[in-house]
């Protein structure tokens, strides 16, 4: 068997005025796929792999047209050089916004599709807050999604969508896809697996799945995409039309009926609220995190509203990771390590966001080779601050120590975050989130609507709900 495997794995918030563009992509082409960590897992398969394109980016704005182009273009060349294969296997994320364009996601599939005909197998992986389309089910054959969030079963999920393709390669089955759409759309803040009602949700999928039931899946989607396709759905894989069906429709109105169960998980307030609570707190490190600015839910990352405010209450001992601002990066750079310089901080690619100017200190830079990847450690007061050149997160105990921090040492660090990571979650003592401002706030309800479906909560009154299966294409062949 020879598999020939790619995709293009993002997620774009509509809210945010900044394009991402090629350079922000990391890209895997031919046998730097094979040989990534990422895709360790296919080495645990007998099938011969076809590399071709894989292309992932820190979540962010739209992708720029012209990026999108040039990497489908380049994926089908690809394809087309690859020949013969027996089936494909796309690893993707599921909440991609194409500039100008609707299902991004759809639009890619569908060319994989056209380029390989009717009856080769494909396969996809998502994550969990992809938003699922009748038009992707109707190309694919499989599907696996993230049952975890924070994500922590990646490399999981996607074995488990390429042991299904091979699966169905060895035994010549012939398995679809089953959609039922759920008016509902909740931030993975407050679905968090780690919480209840999320946590047996989840949990229940395994149990649902049997010999016509391959894969069970349930999708919160991507709330920050204002798209006709941005809905909850379940989705199962199988060979068992009738069996499918019912395990979906048995997802879709579980969640459903939970609805009104879903909260935040840590203590969750407005900026100032929490920050006196930091305050009060006797225990460290108090953790903060960022909600409205979180890069890896889309945010743009160069929001400074939390430094203003510390600042503001004259803060010691608190540890801001990080802003994304080049033009203040490269001005450290500049002075050099030891130096003192007024720096204008924050606002550098979204100039409606917040900014401050202080006298700062340059404790320590950190240069990887590329003066996208910079960094900057700066003491501002009793604040020291990280600055990044390129919109990144600061979620694992890796991106402290390489700067010589630790984030458990301090009286309170601030990320840019929803859900606490892995990492961080354990440190967190305790775990604080501000309902701040940005592309990817929690202010759900007041985010303008135009595009996404009638009667989806919470944008509408609800209206209630009637489970229909929507059986894939590929099941009536």
């Amino acid at each position: 068997m020879r598999i020939a495997v790619g995709g293009i794995h993002t997620e774009c918030s509509t809210y945010s005025p900044v394009l991402m563009q090629a350079e922000d992509f990391r890209v895997l082409r031919g046998t730097g796929l094979t040989d990534h960590d990422y895709f360790a897992f296919l080495r645990d398969f007998p099938a011969e792999v076809a590399p071709l394109l894989h292309s992932r980016a820190v979540p962010g704005g739209p992708v720029s047209r012209a990026a999108y182009e040039a990497f489908k273009a380049e994926f089908l060349e690809r394809l087309e050089a690859a020949r013969p294969f027996d089936a494909v296997y796309l690893a993707m994320h599921g909440a991609m916004k194409v500039e100008g364009m609707f299902d991004a996601e759809g639009d890619w599939i569908s060319a994989v599709r056209a380029a390989v005909g009717p009856d080769m197998l494909i396969a996809t992986s998502y994550d969990l807050h992809g938003n699922v389309s009748a038009r992707i089910v109707d190309q694919i054959d499989i599907f696996a999604a993230y049952r975890t969030a924070p994500h922590i079963d990646t490399p999981e999920t996607m074995r488990a969508a390429y042991a299904m393709l091979l699966r169905a390669l060895e035994n010549g089955a012939r398995p679809g896809v089953v959609r039922v759409p759920v008016p509902l759309l909740l931030p993975g803040e407050r679905s968090s697996t780690e919480d209840e009602p999320g946590r047996s949700l989840y949990a229940a999928l395994p149990g649902l799945e049997g010999p016509g039931v391959w894969r069970t899946d349930l999708m919160i989607g991507y709330v920050w995409a204002d798209e006709p396709r941005a809905t909850a759905c379940a989705v199962v894989t199988g060979t068992d039309l009738a069996a499918a069906s019912a395990a979906a429709l048995r997802i879709a109105e579980s969640f459903w009926s939970a609805r009104d169960d879903f909260r935040f998980g840590p203590v969750t307030g407005p900026l100032e609220d929490m920050l006196r609570l930091a305050e009060a707190a006797t225990t460290a490190p108090v953790i903060l995190a960022d909600s409205g600015d979180n890069p890896t839910g889309g945010g743009v990352g160069d929001r400074a509203d939390v430094l203003a405010a510390l600042i503001a209450r004259d803060w010691q001992g608190a540890l801001v990771a990080g802003i994304t601002d080049r033009p203040a990066v490269e001005a450290c750079f500049v002075a050099g390590e030891g130096a003192r310089l007024s720096l204008r901080i924050g606002a550098s690619l979204d100039p409606a966001g917040v900014s401050v100017t202080g006298e700062a200190e340059v404790l320590r830079l950190d240069d990887p080779g590329t003066a996208a990847e910079r960094q900057a450690v700066i003491r501002l007061g009793g604040i020291t601050l990280v600055l990044a050149a390129r919109r990144r997160p600061y979620h694992d105990i890796a991106d402290f120590t390489r700067l010589g921090l630790d984030p458990a040492g301090v009286r309170l660090l601030v990320v840019k975050s929803g859900y606490l990571s892995p990492e961080l979650a354990p440190l967190a003592n305790p775990n604080l989130m501000a309902l701040t401002d940005g592309v990817v706030n929690q202010d759900i309800a007041r985010l303008p609507n135009l595009h996404r479906p009638r009667g989806t909560l919470p944008f509408e009154a609800d209206a209630g709900f009637a489970a229909a299966p929507q059986p894939s294409a590929r099941f009536a062949r």
